[in-house]
């Protein structure tokens, strides 16, 4: 009972990983003192030649024979179908395809509408520029108190110009006194028709907002959420310089949305969470995730006889470039809007299955995958929730009209403009779903068949804490010998 503390012949117990709380270390040495019964000491040195790799190098030769051809493919997809800028057009003067130009409120003043003549006179706020604006369809405004309001043109070969724009009660729009305004521009116009205000300026507050984004995510998130604002950049980067004008030039819209968004997910996933092998694991499970949505959204749109074109912004799409194919585009939206949702349950699920691994690297691909699936049903929960109310949201002033058309639920979820809201959040909520188990079995798979990674001096690529955990830092203590997981050990008293 006295010493107790040499268990081998030499009082030297080697291990298979460092004792120390160095696991990057390529000879680590702790001491640990421990008093028995009597007043014996014991000393335990452990010895460790070289830490252990944060993944096996099998394990690295997968991962890397499946994403180096995926991102070769998604490379030579860029480079085959990049457009070079969108194709020009002449402005039809409908809708966002006009020309426009800067202009600022300079005065406002309030008189009878009766005495402005508003609905009847050519300075009927909201017609479209180079057509006569009609009477009002609203009598009661012509009796009530309108808004005259002098705007000056700030910008192109008429700056200096001025013209007057008639707000009428029942008009949601208001101005004040030196506000910037957009004004829509007509050249082929009668010169008093050429003019009138398309929109409010709303730079600053927008700039505002994204500033207070930023700084909220840079605080919070630190270096990494640095990457994550350069990631976004990135990714807005592609969708606006590739995605977009490759469409516009004539390309398949899904075989674009599979590119764009291959690369968006490569560079987001990469430059936020490190080049990795769970990185890896949580590129696998969003790309086959992805390949469901995909045939899951063409099997559907196809069936349903969903044709996209269920708006004022596609129609006007469709008149400008005939090319386009209106129900790829359809799909191409359904691949990138679940992209990012996609990201973040692969993400979570792999990182979950490391942790676990790292906090008992004895645990079998089954029982990580059994563990990890657990943690997968509560973000299941409040993922398909979260976008099942984000397509409600967008689509609210839509529920609106139809709740006032007193219309039956089987009339109003069959109609084209709300089964393709449908269609698209069920096929996105299936593809969400699926990423769940595909990921966890992969992250599973991949994390107990790693020999070197959560064990010893893994780091924070095996989960695992250098050294095999605390316990490893301090060294061996007397008592009898107890093998943690990874070739540790440790003496309790």
């Amino acid at each position: 009972m006295g010493d107790q503390g040499h268990p081998g012949h030499d009082g030297h117990p080697h291990t298979g990983s460092p004792a120390s709380g160095v696991g990057l270390a390529g000879h680590s040495h702790s001491h640990g003192q421990g008093q028995g019964r009597g007043h014996g000491q014991g000393h335990g040195h452990g010895h460790a030649h070289g830490p252990a790799e944060p993944v096996s190098t099998h394990l690295r030769k997968v991962i890397a024979a499946v994403l180096i051809p995926f991102a070769a493919a998604v490379v030579a997809g860029l480079i085959v179908l990049w457009p070079g800028g969108a194709p020009a057009h002449p402005h039809t003067g409908v809708g966002f395809d006009q020309e426009t130009q800067s202009g600022r409120v300079v005065t406002v003043e309030e008189k009878p509408c009766q005495e402005l003549g508003a609905g009847t006179g050519s300075e009927q706020q909201g017609a479209t520029p180079g057509q006569t604006p009609g009477p009002s369809p609203t009598s009661k405004a012509d009796s009530g108190t309108c808004v005259r309001a002098t705007i000056k043109v700030t910008s192109g070969k008429d700056r200096g110009r001025t013209f007057t724009e008639i707000v009428r009660p029942d008009q949601l729009r208001r101005y004040h006194e030196g506000q910037g305004v957009v004004l829509a521009y007509a050249p082929k116009a009668p010169k008093e028709l050429q003019y009138s205000v398309g929109d409010v300026e709303r730079g600053f507050p927008t700039a505002l907002l994204a500033g207070i984004f930023a700084l909220a995510v840079i605080v919070v998130g630190r270096w990494r959420g640095v990457m994550a604002l350069v990631a976004l950049a990135i990714s807005f980067l592609v969708l606006t310089m590739f995605i977009l004008p490759a469409i516009l030039h004539g390309s398949d819209p899904l075989v674009v949305a599979v590119v764009g968004g291959s690369a968006i997910m490569l560079v987001a996933l990469y430059l936020c969470h490190g080049l990795s092998a769970r990185t890896s694991v949580a590129v696998l499970g969003t790309l086959i995730s992805l390949l469901l949505i995909g045939l899951l959204g063409s099997w559907f749109i196809d069936w349903a006889r969903l044709t996209g074109n269920t708006s004022d912004e596609t129609g006007l799409v469709h008149a400008l470039y005939p090319g386009i194919e209106i129900q790829g585009l359809l799909l191409a939206g359904v691949i990138i809007g679940s992209l990012g949702v996609l990201d973040d349950v692969t993400v979570t699920q792999t990182s979950a299955v490391w942790e676990l691994k790292a906090a008992n690297p004895a645990m079998s691909a089954r029982q990580l995958y059994l563990a990890g699936i657990r943690i997968g049903r509560d973000h299941i929960a409040s993922t398909v929730n979260t976008l099942v109310l984000a397509y409600a949201g967008a689509a609210l002033p839509l529920l609106l009209l139809f709740s006032i058309a007193r219309s039956g639920v089987a009339t109003v979820a069959t109609s084209e403009i709300v089964a393709e809201e449908i269609v698209r959040t069920l096929v996105g909520s299936i593809g969400l779903v699926a990423s769940v188990p595909v990921t966890t079995a992969l992250a599973a798979l991949l994390a107990a068949a790693d020999k070197g990674g959560g064990t010893g001096g893994g780091g924070r690529e095996s989960g695992g804490r250098a050294g095999g955990g605390r316990d490893g830092g301090k060294g061996a203590a007397t008592g009898p010998v107890r093998r943690g997981g990874g070739g540790r050990r440790r003496r309790t008293q």
